[in-house]
């Protein structure tokens, strides 16, 4: 018996690795990025351009956009694009409907983000949440209402860049409200427009060198929003408590974080190039052996080694 079943397990994992290798033939289609400035949109779009796909670029900055035109072919494309402006948002979805015409868009990589303040939430007001969420949640299903029509008319695909931490809030802040969101969306997305010939796929990249980028950014806000608080809550925490919290939040980041950003591009080229895209993906040592597993535990078990990790204000009731 266990033979037989470690027979079919065989036959079922090279089935699947046979299926999961198959790709479409070669096209020049038309794939658009969000956040392609810095990072993982950036990346993606070069790596796409060099394989001969028609890129069109959003950059929320103009400088991004030059500087991404002069690393790549003639054949991208670049707009300025502020995900959280729907104005704006519908004023893209036309550029991009005059340039792919009746062939329609194939491939809409939704990337653009924010991590916001990363830190215990009675810290946080609702404002630090909604700014994180019109960019990473609100942004994305926008950008895709707006241009699910041209991806109808190619059957397409839609990837959007969740995160490991859109399974598992590991800090307080927006970043982990507005990931799980976005799962969410995607979720429904996929079963929604199955009928239609579109495929969604979702992609959750670990901890990368990005992160450690705007580390410095991110300690900023939280030293800022450390000094709104009132003293009484202050005192609550202690003055070490902050330095502290940087301390192992640095820490964390330089010890698991990946330099590889290929990592997470294969992902996404995966996603749009083969034949039966995956419906998840994990990019990242961490996401997939640290992160992943994590999120299957008892909670009761992941908050106490959680709150182990991080230190504790200096006025706990036991």
């Amino acid at each position: 018996m266990w033979l037989l079943l470690f027979l079919g397990t065989l036959l079922w994992g090279v089935l699947w690795f046979l299926r999961d290798r198959q790709v479409l033939p070669p096209r020049d289609a038309f794939i658009f990025i969000t956040g392609c400035d810095s990072g993982f949109g950036r990346h993606l779009a070069l790596r796409l351009d060099r394989r001969g796909f028609r890129v069109l670029a959003g950059c929320l900055t103009s400088t991004g956009a030059e500087n991404l035109k002069r690393a790549a072919s003639p054949r991208l494309c670049t707009t300025l694009l502020d995900v959280t402006d729907p104005q704006n948002i519908q004023q893209v979805a036309e550029w991009v409907g005059t340039i792919v015409g009746e062939r329609g868009l194939f491939g809409l990589v939704n990337n653009a983000g924010i991590t916001g303040i990363i830190g215990p939430t009675p810290w946080l007001n609702l404002e630090d949440y909604r700014r994180v969420l019109e960019v990473n949640t609100l942004g994305p299903i926008g950008v895709t209402l707006a241009l699910l029509p041209l991806l109808q008319q190619s059957q397409g695909r839609i990837i959007n860049i969740t995160s490991v931490l859109g399974r598992l809030a590991a800090n307080g802040g927006g970043y982990c409200v507005s990931k799980y969101g976005l799962e969410a969306f995607s979720d429904s997305l996929r079963r929604d427009i199955a009928p239609f010939g579109v495929r969604v796929s979702i992609v959750e990249p670990g901890f990368f060198h990005t992160a450690v980028t705007n580390l410095e950014c991110i300690e900023g806000m939280l030293w800022a929003s450390w000094k709104r608080l009132s003293p009484a809550t202050q005192a609550s925490y202690g003055d070490s408590f902050l330095p502290k919290y940087l301390k192992v939040q640095r820490f964390i980041m330089n010890l698991i974080c990946d330099g590889d950003l290929g990592k997470v591009s294969s992902c996404l080229e995966h996603a749009l190039t083969a034949r039966y895209p995956r419906t998840r993906y994990s990019a990242g040592w961490d996401a997939k052996l640290l992160w992943l597993p994590a999120s299957y535990l008892p909670a009761s078990l992941v908050d106490a080694i959680l709150t182990c990790v991080l230190p504790k204000p200096a006025q706990t009731v036991c």
